[in-house]
């Protein structure tokens, strides 16, 4: 099932790679043909402003041919033929000219525009329109003297207005682009930003921003360069659009959280699968404290009858704390699975009572020795739980001695914490075990479940909201093991 699962997911990551791929060609391949119609429609302005230049250059010596022929057939100084000159005045149906005195009032005009045709007075506005040529300076033969004022036919105007438009329109084309592609249009020196589109606005006034930008787009394609008589020499600057950029990192994106996906589930499993184990246990526990019950209850009543009888026994009062023993682990078992009530308890008593109790058990080739303060110290504890911490670590410390050593317990206060170190002479654990020894499961012994140390860390850290591990370990000279938990200060 698992191996048709991986299967379906690597099959749809395959096909979404693939979908994803063949989308980004389409796009690709759609600004490439953008790319080859700007630049043909470049190339196709560039000749129309070519043919627009050429034609510039002939009603430049119309304007100034006929400039002549009016200075020719208006200076009376002259003697000579001037029919050929009148006629080339006569043929003149586009240059606009303004004859004036020296006083600024229009004695003729021809070819002038509505909006100017009634006028009399040669005005600034009017001499602002024909500043483009040098008035002549025409000889009456009097003492007055007139003045010739003329500019660009209307024909060429009309055809520079075309031009403008078609620019105009094919930046418009080039910044308004329909396949989505960012353009930025800079000027001949790259010192300014012609036109743009497809970018952020706000952003493109950053010349950090515009830099980065620029470089992508160097970086993609070769710029498309187009020469305008007025405009100058622009640079195109183009590269693919942000919806590709996004599609080229959307299967990586999608693995990611397929991957996440899974992740969850197997954690979900992995807990589900903890908590059913958890109450597995915590069943067991409760049915072998259950168990317990009835055979405790019967031996405590032997040793009441054994009290009674006129000489008793002189084990009953160890025979009493043991029987007391087994009720605390059978009230340890009632508890797991369950949240402990914590109450303020002192510790000191608590601890002393559980080492004696050990001492007495243990063989008498174990040395022990407690250090504690001469004072209360009262902690939130659960005492039939704490106990067992104590004892798992008194034995674990016992079984790695072997035959024979000393357990060292030291308990102080240290801001508000209260810290025990258990020490043990035994055979040390090495660096590679240290973060596996609170595993469950975790055992160096022949026998034994390894739960004990699971346990103890279980019960510091999730009940008491402690900390417990191991302070330091040299081997063949002993381990100690720190017990962090919060006072009621």
């Amino acid at each position: 099932m698992a191996a048709f699962a991986i299967l379906i997911v690597g099959a749809s990551l395959w096909y979404t790679n693939q979908l994803v791929k063949s989308i980004a060609k389409q796009e690709t391949n759609q600004v490439k043909l953008w790319a080859e119609a700007m630049e043909q429609h470049a190339l196709m302005m560039k000749y129309t402003e070519e043919f627009f230049g050429d034609v510039s250059e002939q009603e430049q010596l119309r304007v100034e041919l006929l400039a002549h022929a009016y200075r020719e057939v208006l200076d009376f100084s002259k003697n000579e033929n001037i029919g050929i000159y009148l006629e080339i005045i006569k043929n003149n149906i586009s240059i606009p000219l303004v004859i004036t005195d020296s006083h600024d009032n229009i004695l003729s005009s021809k070819n002038l525009p509505p909006e100017q045709q009634e006028k009399s007075v040669f005005d600034d506005e009017m001499k602002e329109a024909y500043s483009i040529f040098p008035p002549i300076k025409i000889n009456t033969g009097y003492t007055e003297v007139q003045w010739l004022y003329y500019n660009e036919s209307r024909i060429y105007t009309e055809l520079k207005s075309v031009l403008d438009e078609m620019f105009n329109s094919f930046m418009s084309d080039v910044t308004t682009n329909s396949v989505g592609a960012p353009v930025i249009v800079m000027n001949e020196d790259q010192s300014k930003v012609v036109s743009f589109g497809n970018l952020d606005s706000l952003m493109i006034k950053d010349s950090v921003y515009l830099a980065k930008q620029l470089d992508i787009m160097r970086g993609q394609n070769q710029p498309i360069e187009i020469n305008f008589m007025d405009t100058g020499k622009v640079y195109i600057y183009y590269r693919t659009s942000d919806l590709i950029q996004q599609m080229r990192f959307y299967p990586i994106i999608l693995i990611i959280v397929v991957g996440l996906f899974l992740f969850i589930a197997y954690l979900l499993f992995s807990s589900a699968r903890r908590s059913e184990q958890n109450q597995v246990w915590a069943g067991m526990a409760k049915e072998t404290a259950h168990q317990l019950g009835t055979p405790l209850s019967s031996l405590m009543g032997w040793i009441e009858l054994m009290k009674m009888q006129e000489e008793p026994f002189a084990g009953t009062q160890e025979m009493e704390k043991d029987v007391e023993r087994l009720q605390i682990v059978a009230d340890r078992f009632s508890k797991i699975g369950s949240v402990p009530t914590l109450e303020p308890t002192d510790i000191i008593p608590l601890v002393q009572d559980t080492m004696d109790y050990l001492q007495r058990r243990f063989s008498k080739k174990f040395e022990f020795e407690i250090n504690m303060p001469d004072k209360k110290i009262m902690v939130p504890l659960s005492p039939s739980l704490f106990r067992w911490v104590l004892e798992n670590l008194s034995k674990n410390a016992v079984d790695a001695m072997g035959d024979h050593g000393k357990i060292t317990l030291d308990l102080f206060e240290e801001e508000d914490n209260v810290i025990i170190d258990l020490t043990d002479t035994g055979k040390g654990i090495s660096k590679s075990m240290q973060k596996q020894v609170f595993n469950p499961g975790f055992t160096s012994k022949k026998r034994g479940w390894g739960l004990g140390l699971s346990l103890a860390k279980r019960i510091i850290e999730e009940y008491h909201k402690g900390k417990i591990f191991i302070k330091n370990s040299v081997i063949n000279q002993g381990t100690t093991f720190r017990i962090v938990l919060k006072s009621c200060h």
